[in-house]
C-alpha cells in the first residue's frame, strides 16, 4: 500500500485511487484502456480526478528519456512449462496498461543474465523483472546506473532491498515432504532441480529435508540426487536409482517437470503409481492434472504472480513518487490427486 499523499504536493494516482476506492493499477487501466473497466468505476474514478484536479505527469521520464512502452523480463529457461503461465499472465496485463514484453532467458547463467540485463538496458526498456533473488553485483549495479524499477519475482523472502513478488519456496518443499510423511512414507527419494544460479530449487530442498528432520526421518545421500529441469534426463536419473535395490517408498520431485519424469520412469519399468510408488511434485503447471492417476503437487500461484507483477512494475513506471511496498508473498495450496498413497 502506498502512503497517504503528502500535504502541499500536487495530487498523484494514488490520491486518485484512494479517493475513488480503486487500486492504482485501475487508475492506470482507466488513462491507457478505458474500455476494460467497468462503466461505475469509470465515474469513479472521472470524478475523482476531477475533484482533485489531478492530471498525468511524466515529466521524470523524459530526465532519463521518452519512455518506450516495453518492459523487459528475464527468466532462467523458456524450455518447459515452469515460468509458461507466468509469462502469459505477465503478458496480458501489461497489455491492459498499453505496454509490451521482452523476453530473454538465461539459462540457469547468471553470468549470461547479467548480460541480458545490460542488452535490454541499452533497449530503454522502462523496467526490468528478474527471477528468483539472487543476481550477480554487475546485474544489480547496472539497473541501479540506469535508474529503472525492477522487481524479483517466483522467491519471497521478507525485508529485501529490491520489491519482491512470489511465494516461500521453503515452504514448497516442506508441504511436500510433510505430505508424504503424513501418510507414512519414511523412505523417499528428494529428487530436487540442480541449485546452481537457482536459489528456488535450493529453498525447496531445505524446506523438504527440514520436514524430514522434523519427523525424526534420516535422508542419506543416496536419497538425495540434483534433477535437471528436462522430463527425459529425469527419467533417466530415477529410473537409475529405482532399479539398484532398496527402492523408495515415495519420490518427492523438486517440480512436476521432474515428477513427470518420475512417474514416466516407474512406467518403463512396471512400477505401478501409487501402488508401488507415490510421487509428489511442485507447480501445478497445465497438464500436471492429465496424467493417469493425476499428479499430486503443490500449486504455485503463477498467474497470479504475473500479474501482480506486471501492475506493480507499470505503477513505479508511472508514478515514480510515489511510495509503494511491491512485497507479496502469494499463498500455495496442496493439490491432491491420485499419484500418492498411504503406506
Amino acid at each position: 500500500m502506498a502512503r497517504p499523499g503528502k500535504r502541499g504536493r500536487l495530487p498523484g494516482i494514488v490520491d486518485v485511487a484512494n479517493l475513488a476506492k480503486v487500486s492504482p493499477a485501475t487508475v492506470s487501466r482507466y488513462f491507457n484502456d478505458p474500455d476494460i473497466v467497468r462503466y461505475r468505476t469509470r465515474e469513479r474514478i472521472r470524478k475523482a480526478v476531477d475533484e482533485l484536479g489531478y492530471v498525468r505527469n511524466r515529466a521524470m521520464r523524459s530526465m532519463v528519456g521518452a519512455a518506450t512502452g516495453c518492459i523487459g523480463l528475464v527468466v532462467p529457461t523458456i524450455d518447459n512449462a515452469i515460468f509458461s503461465e507466468m509469462l502469459q499472465a505477465f503478458s496480458s496485463a501489461l497489455a491492459t496498461h498499453g505496454r509490451t514484453m521482452l523476453i530473454a532467458a538465461h539459462g540457469y547463467d547468471l553470468a549470461r543474465e547479467a548480460v541480458l540485463v545490460h542488452s535490454l538496458s541499452e533497449q530503454r526498456v522502462d523496467a526490468l523483472a528478474l527471477i528468483g533473488l539472487e543476481h550477480r553485483p554487475e546485474t544489480l549495479a547496472q539497473i541501479e546506473r540506469q535508474g529503472i524499477p525492477a522487481a524479483m519475482l517466483w522467491n519471497y523472502r521478507p525485508d529485501r532491498d529490491w520489491p519482491c513478488i512470489g511465494f516461500d519456496n521453503e515452504l514448497a518443499g516442506r508441504m511436500a515432504a510433510e505430505h508424504l510423511l503424513a501418510l507414512g512414507h519414511r523412505d523417499i527419494l528428494f529428487a530436487i532441480g540442480e541449485e546452481r544460479s537457482n536459489d528456488r530449487a535450493a529453498g525447496r530442498r531445505i524446506g523438504a529435508l527440514e520436514a524430514a528432520r522434523r519427523a525424526g526421518l534420516p535422508v542419506p545421500d543416496r536419497r538425495r540426487i540434483a534433477c535437471p529441469y528436462d522430463i527425459l534426463l529425469s527419467k533417466e536419473l530415477i529410473a537409475h536409482i529405482l532399479q539398484i535395490g532398496g527402492r523408495p517408498t515415495a519420490v518427492l520431485a523438486g517440480n512436476d517437470v521432474i515428477a513427470q519424469g518420475a512417474l514416466f520412469a516407474a512406467a518403463s519399468l512396471g512400477i505401478r503409481v501409487p501402488d508401488d510408488l507415490s510421487v509428489i511434485g511442485i507447480g501445478d503447471f497445465r497438464g500436471s492434472d492429465a496424467f493417469e492417476p493425476g499428479l499430486t503437487t503443490v500449486r504455485i500461484p503463477a498467474r497470479r504472480i504475473g500479474r501482480l507483477a506486471a501492475d506493480a512494475l507499470v505503477e513505479m513506471i508511472d508514478w515514480p513518487e510515489a511510495d509503494f511496498h511491491h512485497e507479496h508473498c502469494c499463498p500455495l495450496e496442496l493439490i491432491v490427486r491420485g499419484t500418492c498413497k498411504a503406506i
